[in-house]
């Protein structure tokens, strides 16, 4: 084939085409070594700069929503919203539900009736000792006239004494079972009474605990029973129960102020009062349970609800009355050029925020604009700290 007398020496490549000249490798030389050169410039001046102008160490601190009470606080306490009036509503009687008028979060009045069993054998019941009452009041009358007819014949010598005595033994005899029959009757009453579940007081139904057609027992003695139908609370009767540990216990006393937050609400904070320290300590937590009255309250306090108790010094009386505000420490707030800012830290480096400030509250002042919740400001300004000077935070 005429291929194999081609010429192959044309496609080899020429080397001498692909090197630099001299030329050009002195350039990429001069280039690496600039480069080099700029590199070691700029390390040189941070490490230089860093020995001459050493960043300045700072401490941060936390911008936060506080009540100014808690400023002058005593110590403060967790604890739990707790109805002190609850009860658990059963009934007094055994059967089927076939009635329950209230749900959650209904209101009743005290004996209101909540729920109603099956009560069609008590009632049978209820009507047999009516009956049986009749009856014997019936026989009264005779048994009665018998007794004195008899007494009278036997003052004329028309009867012996035996006679009237069986005719006062009778009499008395019938007496007796007209009382039995009464008390039947109100043993009967008592237990259709017992198949109506009433409301023992004011409340507000807190859980439904049974439905229309289970099975109601006071004790609940079967598997499939329920004892409790309705729990309510009387909502008038709420109060916070905190646990205070052993060692500030000698620092409260009866009646001293408080300000009381829910995890809830944390922005609103309601007036309350040490209504009573229980008098027995809980070995396994080492605190001692303290109930916290509120001086006033509104709907939206609940029971269960998880809450944070400040007790307050004798020389505050003003809980309540101021909600929680955005502060800082006084320290981390300064005027510059007659401007008043506070310094945050970005990129290793503080940075001027102007800031409006309101009420001062011991060693914390409010900040009404320039922050927010949780922002993270220099604490202890000092005269080191500028816009734009190198910080390490501590």
């Amino acid at each position: 084939m005429e291929t194999k007398n081609t010429d192959l020496s044309s496609l080899k490549i020429n080397k001498s085409e692909r090197q630099p000249t001299s030329g050009t490798r002195k350039k990429i030389y001069a280039a690496v070594s600039l480069a080099a050169v700029l590199v070691i410039i700029y390390f040189g001046y941070n490490f230089y700069n860093s020995l001459v102008n050493p960043p300045v160490e700072v401490t941060l601190a936390t911008a936060v929503l506080q009540s100014p009470s808690a400023a002058s606080a005593v110590f403060t306490a967790s604890g739990y919203v707790v109805a002190q009036r609850k009860a658990a509503v059963a009934s007094k009687g055994t059967g089927r539900l076939i009635y329950l008028g209230v749900v959650e979060g209904d209101k009743v009045r005290k004996d209101e009736i909540i729920a109603r069993l099956e009560d069609s054998d008590v009632k049978a019941q209820l009507a047999e000792t009516k009956a049986n009452l009749e009856l014997q009041e019936a026989n009264e009358k005779q048994v009665e006239n018998t007794y004195k007819r008899e007494k009278a014949l036997f003052n004329t010598g028309s009867t012996t004494q035996a006679e009237v005595d069986a005719a006062e033994a009778n009499y008395k005899r019938l007496l007796a079972s007209i009382d039995l029959a009464k008390a039947q009757e109100q043993a009967a009453e008592v237990a259709v009474e017992n198949t109506i579940i009433r409301a023992p007081f004011d409340g507000t139904v807190l859980t439904k605990n049974a439905d229309v057609g289970e099975i109601v027992a006071p004790l609940a003695a079967g598997v499939n029973s329920k004892a409790a139908v309705v729990t309510i609370a009387d909502m008038k009767s709420l109060q916070v129960e905190a646990d205070v540990s052993e060692s500030n216990i000698e620092r409260i006393s009866t009646n001293q102020n408080c300000d009381i937050t829910l995890d809830a609400y944390p922005n609103h904070s309601y007036p309350g009062y040490v209504f009573k320290i229980v008098p027995t300590a809980d070995r396994t937590k080492a605190t001692v349970t303290v109930k916290v009255g509120f001086k006033s309250y509104d709907s939206r306090v609940l029971p269960e609800m998880s809450a944070k108790v400040i007790f307050l010094s004798k020389e505050n009386v003003k809980t309540g009355t101021q909600q929680p505000v955005l502060s800082v420490p006084v320290t981390a707030v300064t005027t510059i050029n007659g401007k008043t800012c506070v310094f945050i830290v970005k990129n290793n480096s503080a940075v001027e925020i102007p800031v409006a400030t309101g009420q001062k509250f011991d060693s914390y002042i409010e900040i009404k604009s320039g922050l927010a919740g949780g922002d993270k400001v220099i604490d202890n300004v000092s005269d080191k700290i500028r816009d734009g000077v190198k910080v390490k935070i501590h």
